[in-house]
């Protein structure tokens, strides 16, 4: 069954609207780079995702169940502002979270935080660094034993060490459990290593929706003379251009005409250029 399924989903506040007639399937059992700009409405998809917030219009389930002011017990969320119990030790937390929790299991909780080794126990919440308190967010959040795991910025406060911790530990639970995970980061990078589909979003709107390795097959970047850019076959997603050179990315695989270099694009670029040429059109509308 579909983890998360949106149809024509719509989140409106006040005059602005944060995420607007957004469909798209999660596939069971992969790793999902949610992407976008600040502001695209990618905490608030996510929120809608884990019932914390009400749509303002459209569907939205989770394995078949319409999503209605709770969260679903095979749904877990990182949210991205950590709100944990400063006052509390780690192993008090645990046991407080579990006893809130109907299905719940501390072995994993222990198993999680005993491959963290920045992660003291007995330490209080409140003493801990921001990327400490992250990690044990994210222990608490897989003691659910979600089938769907919702992560809101889970790297931002990490260093590196931490977050190759943290993509490790993501990987070993989608490889021994199945679980279907949504990540959304500005760390493309790290994506790259460890997601498999594409949910770019940007002014509450899909992108890009479909298995990464497809989507970059699908799409090519072109360098060449700025004079001859009229040769050149495919759906213009974005462009660079200086006075001798034009540097575009396309959707399509038609062939590369003669003087321009073709290649695929990685992911970091392909997202760059959807989010320029989103950008661009902002610029536009404002000037007309």
């Amino acid at each position: 069954m579909t983890p998360l399924t949106a149809t024509a989903l719509s989140k409106r506040y006040r005059n602005r609207w944060a995420v607007r007639d957004c469909t798209f399937a999660v596939p069971e059992g992969k790793v999902v780079a949610l992407v976008g700009p600040n502001g695209a409405g990618k905490s608030t998809l996510l929120g809608m995702a884990a019932g914390l917030v009400r749509p303002t219009s459209g569907e939205l389930s989770a394995f078949g169940t319409p999503v209605r002011g709770e969260i679903h017990p095979d749904v877990s969320f990182l949210a991205q502002h950590r709100s944990l119990h400063a006052g509390l030790t780690v192993r008090e937390l645990t046991r407080v979270v579990g006893a809130m929790n109907d299905r719940w299991s501390a072995d994993r909780v222990d198993e999680v935080l005993g491959l963290l080794a920045g992660v003291d126990r007995d330490a209080k919440v409140g003493t801990l660094s921001a990327g400490a308190r992250t990690q044990v967010a994210i222990a608490l959040a897989l003691g659910r034993l979600p089938r769907l795991l919702l992560l809101d910025e889970p790297l931002s406060d990490l260093d590196p060490l931490a977050r190759d911790e943290t993509l490790r530990i993501v990987m070993t639970e989608v490889a021994d459990r199945g679980t279907t995970v949504v990540m959304s980061s500005h760390l493309l990078s790290d994506l790259r290593e460890v997601c498999d589909h594409l949910l770019l979003v940007d002014e509450g709107r899909v992108q890009v929706d479909g298995d990464i390795d497809e989507v970059l097959a699908g799409h090519r970047i072109l360098v060449g003379p700025a004079a001859e850019e009229s040769t050149v076959e495919g759906s213009l997603v974005s462009a660079t251009r200086t006075e001798r050179q034009s540097t575009l990315l396309l959707r399509g695989n038609e062939s590369t005409p003669a003087g321009w270099v073709g290649a695929e694009p990685d992911l970091e670029s392909l997202v760059m250029g959807y989010l320029r040429a989103s950008r661009e059109r902002r610029l536009a509308d404002r000037r007309g």
